[in-house]
């Protein structure tokens, strides 16, 4: 007799049972199917089958959402029908279906996969078209290939690489294991700056870009690097007697040096001065460089057939010389007067920068070298000093006058000297 206890336990255990047999049969047998939890249906066309069958699983992002229901036979290929459970969530219609297998023993099933996660999502009479559809290699296939492969592999020449790679790591197992532990150490090294890997990945773009903007330009370097070797092909009897004599010019060069010793420097030094000072006047160097060989060779010319042949003219005070801040014009004195003056101390070229009367004087030497220009408002200041007023100037002082302009012309160099007679 059982007692009330065994009696509830084994209700309990009968429920338990049913519910979860029902739970399986709806859940795996497609049950709920029959009382209207259809969910819904979606058309998947395929090429081939791929080993896909009846009530196989569907997949979404690795979570199960329904079943394949019934295979049909197209023209071309074959259509299956996809039965999404009702609570599946929303799978976007723009997608990839793949047959894939599951495990090694060909456990097919179809693993949907989005290519966004927004809309138009899968709805009833949805279809998945076959370019949209991916299966597994046909097993035949996968051996008929390895087949081909293994066929197409000579038998001798396969022995004697086999031959060839033991006598090639036969005894190397303490480098292998070295060299395995190092490839493992540059891994770990590698994953710690992955960052910067791929920060310079991405930015080795750019330089590729400019070296394909330079590309005309490393055409023609590379064009005139050949141009220059071919050069230097032409000129290698001159190149090696160079090489020969260089060793023995550079050995004269250091006897040179040596024998100067500190001498050489101090000469260094001094030049370096007086180079400072010239810099400043390379244009007036030039100017002297270039006139003093035209006058000399003018010179030899003068007298050179026992004949003078000169001519003289002249063009002088153009600008007046300097005459403010000196004696005035009434006390000059005649070049025959040549008693003894006492000297005037505190005279010197009152005119400011900027004339156009020949300023000089101490006080408008170049400064540390480097002539000082007068500035814009020095130049304006002495604007106006008409041409009018020069040749007053230039009249005042019993000088010659510039052409075109009044003053008085000396009819000899005695009298431009201020000679008697």
């Amino acid at each position: 007799m059982l007692v009330k206890r065994t009696k509830l336990q084994l209700v309990a255990f009968a429920i338990i049972s049913v519910v979860a047999i029902v739970y399986a049969l709806i859940r795996f047998a497609g049950l709920g199917q029959v009382f209207g939890d259809e969910g819904y249906t979606v058309k998947l066309e395929l090429k081939e089958s791929g080993g896909i069958f009846q009530n196989a699983e569907v997949t979404y992002r690795g979570f199960n959402i329904g079943r394949v229901g019934e295979l049909r036979l197209t023209k071309t290929g074959l259509e299956a029908d996809l039965n999404i459970a009702p609570d599946a969530p929303a799978v976007p219609s723009d997608l990839d279906a793949v047959v894939a297998n599951r495990s090694a023993v060909g456990e097919q099933f179809v693993d949907l996969r989005p290519k966004s996660e927004k809309g138009p999502f899968l709805k009833p009479g949805s279809v998945i078209p076959a370019d949209k559809v991916k299966t597994p290699v046909p097993t035949e296939q996968l051996i008929g290939d390895l087949d081909s492969l293994a066929a197409s592999v000579p038998t001798d020449s396969l022995r004697k690489v086999v031959d060839e790679s033991y006598n090639a790591f036969n005894g190397t197992g303490p480098d292998l294991q070295r060299l395995l532990d190092t490839a493992r150490s540059f891994t770990t090294t590698a994953q710690e700056y992955l960052p910067q890997t791929i920060q310079l990945l991405e930015k080795g773009g750019q330089v590729l870009d400019t070296q394909n903007d330079m590309a005309s330009s490393m055409k023609s370097f590379s064009a005139d690097l050949n141009k220059l070797s071919g050069t230097l092909k032409n000129s290698d009897a001159d190149i090696r007697k160079l090489i020969g004599i260089t060793p023995q010019v550079a050995t004269q060069i250091s006897e040179v040096l040596a024998e100067s010793g500190p001498g050489l420097g101090a000469l260094t030094a001094n030049l370096l001065t007086t180079s400072n000072l010239l810099v400043t006047r390379l244009d007036g160097l030039e100017q002297g460089l270039v006139t003093y060989p035209v006058l000399a060779a003018g010179a030899n010319s003068v007298a050179n057939d026992g004949t003078a042949h000169l001519g003289l003219a002249l063009n002088l005070f153009n600008p007046p010389s300097c005459t403010k801040g000196y004696i005035g014009l009434d006390k000059y004195r005649e070049g025959t007067d040549t008693t003894n003056r006492p000297p005037k101390d505190d005279a010197y070229c009152a005119e400011p920068k900027g004339s156009p009367i020949n300023v000089r004087g101490s006080q408008n030497v170049p400064y540390n070298g480097v002539p000082q220009i007068p500035s814009q408002g020095e130049v304006a200041a002495n604007a106006g000093r008409s041409a009018e007023e020069l040749a007053a100037l230039r009249a005042a002082q019993g000088m010659p006058s510039v052409l075109q302009s009044p003053g008085v012309s000396l009819a000899s160099l005695g009298s431009l000297l201020g000679l008697p007679g």
